[in-house]
């Protein structure tokens, strides 16, 4: 049988901001970076993945002492 792939889900900036507790600026300031990668749906809105977003953190380095 074949195999069903999974329909990634797309998330807006408010909730896209609301799942990583930070706010629309920042999610729009990463997507300017080119750190968090976003799709435009139609003239305005903007939609992320949910995948692209739980990827989106990095750890920090360890402080030196």
């Amino acid at each position: 049988m074949a195999e069903r792939r999974a329909i990634p889900v797309y998330l807006s900036l408010e909730e896209a901001a609301d799942c990583m507790s930070v706010s629309v600026k920042t999610i729009r300031r990463w997507i300017a970076a080119g750190t968090l990668p976003a799709y435009r749906c139609g003239k305005r809105a903007i939609r992320i993945k949910l995948d692209d977003l739980e990827a989106s953190p990095r750890k920090i380095p360890a402080a030196r002492i």
